[in-house]
């Protein structure tokens, strides 16, 4: 399946690449997400046509999550949890409990936004966790989760 990128996709290619994915991966992931474009004669010329406009709209993301991060630049989020004797938690702290404590602190983050690589949190400690707001733009926050 080949198709046209209009946005900037990690690991793929920039905007206006012409890749080439397999079916699953380009129906299931980037059609419902980045919104391709089939790689049809008719649709290089469209997009050819727009290139200027697609551009400058994806400057304008990029500036929107530079000024994101800079607002978050040193936010630290503090959870208070059950925890068992051994440290761990009688449950666990994932992207969506981080991104709604963001919110309160007046942040908008987006559960998806919050990469925990290794799973939910689980255990009692400081931990450094990246936040992905746009395909160039990465920042760490620390997250507290202390014991009730």
């Amino acid at each position: 399946m080949e198709l046209i990128l209009l946005e900037k996709v990690q690991n793929l290619g920039d905007l206006g690449d012409k890749v080439k994915v397999i079916p699953g991966y380009g129906r299931n992931y980037l059609e419902q997400r980045r919104n391709p474009a089939p790689a049809t004669e008719k649709n290089i010329a469209h997009f050819e046509a727009r290139r200027a406009e697609l551009e400058q709209a994806a400057v304008e993301r990029m500036l929107v999550a530079k000024g994101r991060s800079a607002g978050l630049a040193g936010a630290v989020v503090t959870f208070s949890a059950n925890v068992s004797e051994e440290g761990k938690l009688y449950g666990s702290i994932g992207p969506r409990e981080i991104a709604e404590a963001l919110g309160k602190l007046g942040h908008e983050v987006s559960k998806s936004e919050v990469i925990l690589a290794e799973g939910p949190i689980r255990s009692v400690g400081e931990f450094d966790v990246p936040l992905h707001l746009h395909a160039d733009v990465e920042i760490q926050i620390k997250v507290i989760i202390n014991p009730e």
